[in-house]
């Protein structure tokens, strides 16, 4: 696994929660089709700038972009 790798990961994550409000991780996993490890790879990459709000709804982590 490569910086450029995560990257477009991370591109898939952001692209995927663009316009929408959230999403839980099992959506995001459906929508991007990223296998668990790349999907916390990617928001590790948009978390670390500061691109991606993590929170917790009837037991499940969900997702949604800081803009």
């Amino acid at each position: 696994m490569n910086v450029e790798v995560m990257g477009s990961w991370a591109g898939l994550v952001w692209n995927a929660l663009d316009g929408v409000e959230s999403m839980n991780f099992k959506q995001l996993k459906k929508v991007t089709k990223l296998k668990e490890k790349e999907l916390y790879a990617a928001f590790g990459w948009l978390g670390r700038e500061g691109k991606l709000n993590f929170a917790e709804a009837e037991g499940e982590l969900v997702l949604s972009l800081n803009k």
